[in-house]
């Protein structure tokens, strides 16, 4: 059994034990996390939503509140002597999926 929901403007496709990365959660480690925008659920019948399923749920745990690789970001102009350098590290939740409610 599978589902797809979406958290943080993006969609992952989970299953029971899965651990997936999402976008920054407020909580902290050990935390219960529930999505409730579901988009598509399979199992004994496959369930498509219009655009969400109603009444349908996956419920997660948080694992870890972490921040990615740091990612520079170099700007200039040719001839003019313009340049700027600069740095951004994304912040992201690892959950463990525990449940789909259906």
């Amino acid at each position: 059994m599978y589902a797809i929901i979406a958290t943080g403007g993006k969609q992952y496709k989970v299953a029971e034990g899965d651990l997936v990365w999402v976008e920054k959660l407020p909580g902290e480690v050990g935390d219960s996390v529930t999505f409730d925008q579901v988009l598509v659920v399979s199992g004994d019948d496959f369930k498509v939503g219009e655009p969400m399923i109603a009444g349908a749920s996956v419920e997660a745990t948080i694992e870890a509140q972490k921040r990615d690789k740091k990612v520079i970001v170099y700007r200039y102009k040719p001839k003019k002597g313009y340049h700027k350098k600069n740095g951004h590290r994304q912040s992201y939740t690892s959950v463990k999926i525990t449940k789909i409610n259906a």
